[in-house]
């Protein structure tokens, strides 16, 4: 089980502040929302961020690009210190190019999925991701409630790679709490990213290990057996 939690509930006037505090809390990923206000009505953060965090910690950078044009960043990000770099079913036409883009800087390849948009959508491009990100809220802003219709999404996920012999990881983002972790779990998720859980929590490192061990206990997945690489 993969805890990443999300750099869009952190406090930003204490970015490196809130990165050292999730290292020590032993989360796994840091995950950073790309908001262009143009794919999404909101702006967060750009390559620069991910740059002056890079030294603070290990854990992998986990950078999703709500973006229109995300083409124009990647190569930013990666040379700023990116590990994954996660792009939008919803850009069609031009996702394959995009996922070329990202493995050929070196960076592991990830393609979200919004909740308007069928599952089906991503089903040509799964031999080709390390991880699908299923949105459990409409992206833009932190602090909505889950929705809990996006829990078939999560289950044909692992169903196909479980039918296919794959091995992306399957992430889930917004709403994320210890209850809806759970929920996730059940159905096939490994990555769970987590915003207000988990920063708002005042002992994190609590948190983060309670989220783990329940999404761990609650998992479709057999330990026993090999499962979808973490880096």
């Amino acid at each position: 089980m993969i805890i990443a939690p999300s750099l869009l509930a952190a406090d930003f006037g204490r970015f490196a502040a809130e990165t050292i505090r999730a290292d020590k809390a032993k989360a796994d990923w840091l995950h950073l929302d790309i908001m262009d206000g143009h794919f999404v009505p909101n702006i967060s953060f750009g390559p620069e961020v991910v740059r002056v965090l890079r030294p603070l910690t290990q854990m992998k950078f986990d950078v999703h690009l709500m973006c229109s044009r995300p083409e124009i960043l990647l190569e930013r990000f990666a040379k700023a210190g990116a590990d994954h770099a996660i792009v939008h079913v919803e850009l069609t036409d031009r996702v394959t190019s995009l996922l070329w883009k990202i493995r050929s800087l070196g960076m592991k390849v990830g393609l979200a999925i919004n909740p308007p948009t069928a599952i089906s959508n991503v089903a040509p491009f799964l031999d080709q991701i390390d991880q699908l990100l299923i949105m459990t809220v409409n992206p833009g802003f932190g602090g909505q409630p889950f929705i809990s219709e996006m829990l078939p999404k999560v289950q044909q996920a692992y169903e196909w790679r479980k039918e296919k012999g794959l091995e992306y990881r399957i992430e889930v983002d917004g709403g994320i709490t210890l209850a809806t972790a759970a929920e996730c779990a059940r159905v096939g998720a490994n990555t769970f990213v987590s915003g207000t859980a988990l920063f708002g929590h005042r002992q994190m490192r609590r948190a983060v290990q309670k989220m783990r061990e329940l999404t761990r206990k609650e998992s479709r997945y057999d330990f026993a057996e090999a499962s979808a690489k973490i880096g």
